[in-house]
């Protein structure tokens, strides 16, 4: 350990953390040893911050840790959070410790460091305080398999002292945790203690894998139900608490998961750990809507605020339109919800109208909110001569944002019934109220006045640069003149920075923009595959012929975004080269999500994942 006063002893202007040069921690650590509680509190939080960033740490974080293992034994308090940032600070996968980066990696800088001064800290393994006892156990996991021999003996009998000796349930199912990380397997599956009970099981599916024992889902589910109300310290790998790590245990077995799931739920859902589980499910495993969505039905009523009540409606509505046919008492739930608290309401009736209950449409339309209404619009096609003015009044009353964006998208849905609208639309183009889809919608909407090509003759002017591409295509679409877009794209592929998203937005253009070819070939081979992805695209939408972009996209297909982007590319071409047919079936069949859900995006991007793979299977 070293004290304060040999602070100065370490050049800290030649190291660095997140944040650029660490001269800030010496000043950062002297103030642990202040009187004032909030002056400790602000300096562990400005270290969490510097030394140890969102799970990285950096040059300046070896160096400190005997000065952090010195205030955890001699300043005025906290200990408990002192301990636990040097446990956060040298956490890593064991595994990674084999790995040619770990020598001299500052995370194996920093566990050297901890295994060094690790025998001045065992004592915290008695102290009175449970937290401090359970911040120590997470200290000696952080580098159980980096101690020497001596230290790991004297390490291993007293953390074995706690797991046969402490009063507290939990501080035994945290040793049990530390001994296994020593290699001690303990038989505990049959112990009257819940807490060591589950932490015996969750250690044994840990090592077998699933599918887990039946015997194991028993316990899990069983001891699992009720949340640790001191979860402040678990041993686990991965800065990870007692809660995460079981929910990613069960998450790996969907059959486990979704039966811990029910019986947390028929237990009350405590913490909402159920529907939390369940959602979980459903964003990582394919086809178990069904029995998702009847997990969230049963966890309705037994919430407790409103923000439970939130996360299962929402977790509702996103998957509600995976039901060929959602039961009435589902919707009924929901009808009732959407009549209920404004908070709770406008989650469930996202899912009402996502569910084509005919109850939906009336509510929606006294109601109305820009993404009920785009909601609506998708699913009741039918309606169009009700929707469409209650959007139209909804996007001239002002919306902007999202909520613009989403009531452009709806009249979108509506085709040609809706270029009543382009007043509106002229409107949001002029007072720049999601200019970019409102000059894209004006575009499409093939009416040609004075007034719409001088507004967008203005718009093409814009610095704002997306704004400008979408302006200059529209007036092409609708005039036919190609020199002013020529102009802008010419401008923006070789300005500095990302030209993917210019790229994308010429494709309109088609041949029309064959004078860019010399712009847009030696995109072809950038390093930047979104570049890449774009410039295939964009090259066949302006030549017509797929040759030079089928082997670049079809190189790009991976469960990634710009590998959907790629995909979606190649089902437009309906080009499928032989040797990504293997893959395609692997998109098509896996029963995990291969890509996770993304923000304002209509359809999950794993269900076009697997619907394009299997409409491109069926080409020849």
């Amino acid at each position: 350990m070293r004290s304060p006063a040999e602070l100065d002893h370490v050049h800290w202007h030649d190291l660095t953390h997140a944040y650029g040069p660490a001269e800030d921690v010496p000043e950062l650590i002297r103030a642990l040893y202040a009187d004032d509680d909030d002056t400790v509190g602000d300096a562990i939080h400005e270290l969490y911050g510097n030394i140890h960033h969102q799970g990285t740490v950096y040059q300046a974080s070896a160096p400190a840790v005997p000065f952090l293992a010195h205030a955890v034994l001699h300043a005025p308090g906290r200990r408990d959070e002192l301990l636990m940032l040097l446990a956060v600070l040298a956490d890593h996968d064991p595994q990674d410790a084999e790995s040619p980066s770990w020598p001299g990696s500052s995370v194996a800088a920093i566990c050297a460091e901890l295994a060094r001064v690790l025998p001045d800290l065992l004592p915290c393994l008695g102290d009175a305080e449970r937290a401090v006892r359970r911040a120590a156990l997470r200290v000696v996991a952080a580098v159980a398999g980096r101690l020497p021999a001596e230290v790991r003996a004297t390490a291993e009998r007293r953390v074995d002292e706690l797991y046969a000796t402490d009063p507290v349930a939990a501080v035994r199912a945290d040793a049990l945790v530390v001994l296994d990380r020593f290699g001690r397997e303990t038989a505990a599956l049959d112990s009257p203690l819940p807490e060591v009970r589950l932490a015996a099981a969750m250690l044994a599916a840990e090592r077998s894998g699933p599918p887990y024992e039946e015997r194991l889902v028993d316990v899990l589910a069983e001891d699992g139900a009720e949340p640790d109300p001191g979860d402040d310290g678990f041993p686990w790998a991965g800065t990870r608490s007692q809660e995460d790590q079981l929910t990613d245990l069960l998450t790996r077995d969907v059959d486990a998961g979704l039966a811990a799931a029910a019986r947390w739920i028929a237990a009350g859902d405590l913490g909402a750990r159920g529907s939390w589980l369940g959602r979980r499910i459903a964003e990582t495993w394919r086809d178990r809507e069904p029995e998702v969505l009847a997990l969230m039905l049963a966890a309705l009523p037994h919430q407790r605020d409103t923000r439970a009540s939130v996360h299962c409606l929402t977790t509702i509505g996103e998957w509600i339109e995976r039901l060929p046919e959602p039961g009435a008492d589902l919707r009924d739930a929901l009808y009732d919800h959407a009549r209920g608290e404004e908070e709770t309401a406008a989650p469930a009736l996202l899912a009402l109208v996502r569910s084509r209950d005919p109850r939906a449409l009336d509510l929606v339309l006294r109601n109305p909110g820009p993404q009920t209404l785009s909601a609506a619009a998708s699913c009741f096609p039918e309606a169009a001569d009700r929707l469409i003015p209650v959007i139209r009044r909804t996007l001239a009353a002002g919306a902007t944002g999202n909520g613009a964006i989403a009531l452009i998208g709806a009249l979108a849905q509506y085709g040609a019934a809706a270029r009543q609208a382009q007043p509106e639309l002229l409107d949001c183009l002029r007072t720049r109220r999601a200019a970019v889809v409102a000059a894209r919608g004006i575009g499409r909407g093939g009416i040609v006045t004075p007034e719409i090509t001088s507004l967008l003759h203005e718009a093409v002017q814009s610095t704002d640069s997306s704004l400008s591409a979408a302006a200059a295509v529209a007036h092409h679409r609708l005039t036919g003149e190609a020199e002013p877009a020529l102009r802008v794209f010419e401008g923006l592929l070789t300005a500095q920075g990302p030209v993917h998203w210019h790229l994308s937005s010429l494709r309109p253009l088609g041949s029309a923009a064959a004078p860019l070819l010399p712009l847009i070939e030696p995109l072809l081979t950038a390093r930047y595959e979104w570049t890449r992805m774009a410039a295939a695209e964009a090259h066949q939408k302006v030549t017509g012929s797929p040759e030079r972009a089928v082997p670049i996209l079809a190189a790009l297909i991976r469960p990634t975004p710009v590998g959907l982007c790629a995909l979606k590319a190649l089902a437009a071409i309906g080009r499928v080269p032989d040797e990504l047919r293997p893959r395609l079936r692997y998109f098509a069949s896996s029963p995990l999500r291969l890509l996770s859900a993304m923000p304002f995006s209509q359809v999950h991007p794993d269900e076009e994942l697997r619907t394009l793979a299997r409409t491109l299977l069926t080409t020849d």
